[in-house]
């Protein structure tokens, strides 16, 4: 609706994952190094945890991009599943065609596919994101399927990906074994001040903005303030704070602009 009054190509704060518009703070340029890390000194378990929005599953794609062809990937997002459903789906995604059984011959498929994986000398990683959804029984489900190894090595890798809420799932005590075999932790926090600046104009440069700031700095400043950096929640009020600006016949987003946005966004959530 505003694009063409504001000069733009495409819509710059859509909420969908979009590889042109990726823009790697600080923050998750560690995260990517520390899944990275874990990764390829095969640390068995890695959670990385951040609230809503902050970037975890353009990370984990992101991780998916960077790993070579001597990973084998499955990227699960949603896993809302029976053991058996998780053991299926994750034999799917691997590449296995139409895995058949129950969860008992399921597991026998997947350990037979590691050894295989282990012959040609490839690593198999399993990326479980939303793992905030898993209850403690499916966590010790997939803290037994790390029990699949060799003498020598372990067969298979799982990254947990979730909210906060993860966190607080993992320090109780019925998981103290699955705790007790994360190699490598990390957090995710929002985006400082100036990180967020870049991060909308980086997104306005990628849309087609030529030049000249479409936010003056006291909305963006309302921005951050609202938003404390979260980069998806930085989305929904730029977009709408560019939709706004345009009903009122603004050619820059200033400050009540920003505020009309915001009490649309209070009042969806209310």
């Amino acid at each position: 609706m505003y694009l063409e009054h504001f000069g733009l190509s495409e819509e710059p704060f859509n909420l969908t994952p979009a590889a042109r518009f990726l823009y790697f703070t600080e923050a998750h340029g560690e995260a990517l190094g520390h899944l990275l890390f874990g990764i390829r000194q095969r640390k068995g378990f890695i959670v990385l945890t951040g609230e809503v929005g902050a970037g975890k599953t353009t990370l984990a794609r992101a991780l998916l991009r960077e790993l070579g062809p001597k990973y084998k990937t499955a990227l699960i997002l949603n896993p809302k599943l029976t053991e058996t459903q998780l053991l299926r789906l994750i034999l799917i995604e691997l590449g296995v065609s139409d895995p058949k059984g129950d969860k008992l011959q399921l597991r026998e498929t997947l350990n037979k596919y590691l050894l295989e994986q282990a012959d040609l000398g490839n690593d198999v990683i399993v990326i479980i994101d939303e793992s905030q959804d898993l209850c403690h029984e499916m966590l010790e489900n997939v803290r037994l399927l790390s029990n699949l190894e060799t003498e020598s090595r372990k067969l298979l890798q799982i990254v947990l990906i979730g909210q906060p809420e993860l966190r607080t799932a993992l320090a109780d005590s019925s998981l103290r074994q699955l705790r007790q075999r994360i190699g490598v932790y990390y957090h995710l926090e929002g985006m400082s001040e100036k990180e967020a600046v870049h991060y909308v104009e980086h997104r306005l440069k990628v849309a087609g903005a030529s030049g000249w700031l479409l936010f003056d700095a006291e909305a963006l400043r309302l921005v951050y303030d609202y938003t404390n950096g979260i980069p998806r929640q930085v989305n929904s009020v730029c977009d709408l704070s560019l939709l706004a600006a345009y009903a009122r016949g603004q050619t820059r987003v200033d400050a009540n602009a920003v505020r009309g946005a915001i009490e649309d966004l209070q009042g969806i959530c209310a």
